[in-house]
């Protein structure tokens, strides 16, 4: 990591540095050990890009990914917690270089067991391989005590490809228990 010292001087006269992808993983209070507390359940997934990629710690650019088994397909995947869980964020990235397609994310939270859910957020991205290609979403959930956080990939709103996340990050919220 560059020191002060070390950070560059702007023709304006701005001293900068560019931050590396491991600076700009923020690292959050509360993390969500997702291996040690839940289940992902998938619909489907690229045994070359397996489900487990997308909890392996890796971010940014260039990480392991999970990718659905099949292309044009609209996948799930389903956080089952042991207990339920407070979720204040959450942070994901895609990225895709090889297809111009739009993908769609949805959010939803389930407190009965995954009987009924509540939608949360739905973002699309565009990707096209000689533009925008990496996407990286950190996301205020505000989900009390939830058992059951449901994403919902439509990989091809507009274009063709397989769905794809690279990481998922989930923080416990502030929400008191006797509140």
């Amino acid at each position: 990591m560059q020191t002060n010292a070390e950070s560059l001087l702007s023709a304006s006269g701005v001293r900068k540095r560019l931050l590396k992808e491991s600076e700009n993983s923020v690292a959050f209070a509360g993390e969500i050990d997702i291996a040690r507390q839940a289940v992902l359940a998938y619909t489907s997934d690229d045994p070359g890009h397996p489900i487990d990629n997308l909890i392996d710690g890796h971010y940014g650019r260039g990480s392991t990914f999970w990718a659905s088994a099949t292309p044009n397909i609209t996948e799930r995947i389903i956080v089952e917690f042991d207990q339920p869980q407070g979720v204040a964020w959450m942070i994901y990235e895609v990225e895709e270089s090889a297809y111009a397609r739009t993908q769609e994310v949805s959010v939803e939270g389930s407190s009965d067991g995954g009987r009924t859910y509540r939608q949360a957020i739905v973002q699309e991205y565009t990707f096209a391989p000689d533009g925008a290609t990496f996407q990286r979403e950190v996301q205020r959930l505000n989900m009390p005590k939830i058992n059951r956080l449901r994403l919902s990939i439509v990989p091809n709103k507009h274009g063709a490809g397989p769905a794809k996340l690279n990481s998922l990050r989930l923080f416990s919220s502030e929400w008191r228990s006797d509140t």
